[in-house]
């Protein structure tokens, strides 16, 4: 069986997953916080038909060797967290993180995950939480007498609302970072989660160690590019085309061979 069946066929199965990561990317080009995924890929194995500095005679060795592919796979999916665009929405449980940080979110089982996305809401207690419900850490409640307008958030993180002509602050934000954050692991809903690749959390007020700073009334809009995955998608069906193209020429040339004999 010839060998380019199998490298071509790696190569479409290979722009099928491609294509799921452009097409995922794509989706999700109005998630708040989302960063783009890439696909990574990998050469798969060679076939060593003359190693390279092999005895080719007397006193002579060849000075490159023989080697044929066997086709790539998909190594990794890479996400990419530069920062994204703020958008300012005026609405004042809205925050952007300008640099680097993750909000931290408290699930139901009461671990913690982590988010970019900043859309924050208030519960029937009057708590911030994600648009799922979940809470934001530390717990941040506003008074029951305070007017939605009158809610602050500094750019270092502290939260203070107005009752009855006075302010008083109601707690303080802070974020965690990671030294590999592309080690997390997509959880969905906007949240990650910690893993041993992504180290264990950094945390710290906004601001202060490396962390970014918090901007009220705006929203981190996703950083996916709508050009560059509609390039990426061309770049896939043409790279897929050309695999189904050899799988075909390999065909035709099997073919010829089986007619040899008539």
């Amino acid at each position: 069986m010839m060998r380019s069946l199998w490298s071509a066929a790696s190569g479409m199965i290979g722009q099928q997953k491609n294509m799921d990561v452009v097409a995922h990317n794509l989706a999700n080009v109005n998630t708040y916080g989302n960063k783009k995924v890439r696909a990574e890929f990998q050469d798969l194995l060679y076939q060593t038909l003359r190693d390279a500095g092999g005895v080719s005679g007397n006193g002579t060795e060849y000075p490159q060797g023989l080697q044929i592919g066997l086709g790539t796979r998909v190594a990794a999916t890479h996400r990419v967290f530069t920062q994204g665009p703020l958008q300012t929405t005026d609405n004042p449980t809205d925050i952007g993180i300008q640099g680097e940080g993750f909000f931290q979110i408290q699930m139901p089982d009461g671990t913690t995950a982590y988010t970019r996305d900043g859309s924050f809401k208030l519960d029937s207690q009057r708590r911030l939480v994600t648009s799922d419900g979940y809470l934001l850490q530390p717990g941040i409640t506003i008074n029951q007498n305070a007017a939605l307008e009158s809610i602050v958030i500094s750019s270092d993180g502290h939260v203070s609302n107005t009752v009855n002509g006075t302010q008083t602050e109601v707690g303080q934000i802070t974020m965690a970072r990671f030294i590999n954050p592309e080690g997390l692991y997509s959880y969905g809903k906007n949240l990650f989660l910690e893993t041993a690749a992504s180290g264990a959390p950094i945390v710290s007020n906004p601001g202060e160690n490396a962390m970014g700073v918090l901007t009220q009334g705006t929203l981190e809009m996703s950083g996916v590019q709508i050009v560059e995955e509609m390039v990426n998608m061309i770049v896939a069906q043409r790279a897929y085309e050309s695999n189904s193209k050899a799988i075909t020429t390999s065909d035709s040339m099997l073919e010829t061979a089986n007619q040899l004999k008539r």
